[in-house]
């Protein structure tokens, strides 16, 4: 399982891209993720599933709204991560006004889920593999935190904590 201190593993996640620009064609793009995080810092939240009841009312919306604060505090992006395909992460992106201030990136395969040992087993309720709900602060391409929920809980992967653990460093 992913810790403090590895590096990202290697792989990649696709995107939405809905207005064309900087190398980007309209549609889904495949990002690796040791290019993408390269120098960066970036918070990166994971969920279970799009239009999920906790992910929409709380754990989405708390990013976006804390998205200038994270800036603020030297986060260069932030993502949120979810076993979906880039299609359906692009239309709740639209849904929760994600636009400039998260990026919603798809793992369809959970390959880079997987990768991380993050898994969420939901197949007896019809869903298949998914992630686990946790957040971590990234910097080039390395975990500097990492707040993984316990099953059912939100309480650690929040907004509020990655934005205090971003103001720590």
């Amino acid at each position: 399982m992913l810790k403090v201190g590895d590096k990202l593993p290697a792989g990649s996640l696709q995107e939405f891209i809905e207005v064309e620009g900087e190398g980007c064609s309209l549609g889904p793009n495949s990002f690796d993720i040791e290019t993408a995080t390269r120098g960066k810092t970036v918070a990166i939240f994971a969920l279970p599933g799009a239009y999920t009841p906790t992910c929409s009312a709380q754990h989405v919306p708390g990013y976006v709204a804390q998205a200038d604060a994270l800036r603020a505090a030297g986060v260069d992006e932030v993502w949120c991560v979810s076993v979906n395909d880039a299609f359906v992460m692009g239309a709740w992106g639209r849904d929760q006004k994600t636009a400039g201030k998260v990026r919603m990136m798809a793992d369809g395969s959970a390959a880079f889920t997987q990768a991380t040992g993050l898994t969420l087993d939901l197949t007896a309720r019809g869903m298949g593999v998914r992630s686990q709900r946790y957040s971590m602060l990234v910097v080039d391409g390395v975990v500097k935190t990492l707040n993984i929920e316990a099953p059912g809980k939100f309480e650690v992967s929040d907004a509020a904590t990655m934005l205090s653990q971003a103001q720590a460093r």
